[in-house]
């Protein structure tokens, strides 16, 4: 099983450790890897959900895709703090970080991977389980998604990050008017925000 991850695990050093004890020799310094000696340990691949054993094993920030020969998996963590999104190709199903990829490769965006939720893709539909319960109280979303990481372009929870950039320099022209001669977004990614200063405070934008 290969996989690959957006995000941190924070408890990644520990298991490293712990797991170097028993005699497992690590190949890489990525968090990923930690994941593959959680799938081979024997406690874990007797479980009724090996994988759903593994990910209540690991903590942080993360959205995970496991390929192997037969199978797709992708699962995202329970706080929902990095995106995970499902996408459909020429019948066959994708998955991505941001929707920005779906308008590249020519795919269809169907929802969100929802956060503590585990899919896997055989030939026919989806099958998604949950190794975590959904708890909206819980939701932690990063915000340097909606501010910097992710592409304008992308929807996270429903909206395009362009809107919501634009919608959030409009909040701060509300909270903090100043009468200004210009406005201009540094770095690119604060252009959207820049424009909504601009509409609000009535001061021309400059890229």
């Amino acid at each position: 099983m290969h996989p690959a991850h957006n995000g941190d695990l924070t408890n990644a050093r520990t298991l490293r450790r712990l797991y170097q004890s028993h005699g497992s020799i690590f190949q890489t310094s990525t968090d990923s890897e930690i994941i593959v000696h959680l799938m081979a340990d024997p406690q874990h691949r007797k479980a009724s959900d090996p994988l759903g054993q593994v990910l209540s094993q690991v903590r942080g920030a993360y959205s995970l895709v496991m390929m192997d020969s037969a199978s797709l998996v992708a699962a995202r963590d329970p706080y929902g703090f990095r995106p995970l999104s499902l996408g459909e190709l020429d019948g066959g199903f994708v998955v991505a970080s941001e929707t920005c990829a779906f308008d590249l490769l020519g795919a269809r965006f169907l929802r969100d991977v929802e956060p503590g939720e585990i899919i896997e893709f055989d030939e026919s539909v989806p099958n998604s389980r949950y190794f975590a319960s959904p708890n909206p109280s819980r939701l932690a979303r990063c915000i340097f998604e909606y501010i910097y990481f992710a592409r304008p372009d992308s929807i996270i929870s429903g909206r395009r990050l362009y809107t919501a950039r634009q919608a959030m320099g409009a909040k701060l022209a509300q909270e903090y008017p100043v009468e200004a001669d210009l406005v201009i977004g540094i770095p690119d990614s604060a252009t959207a925000a820049g424009i909504g200063y601009s509409i609000e405070s009535n001061a021309p934008f400059i890229e």
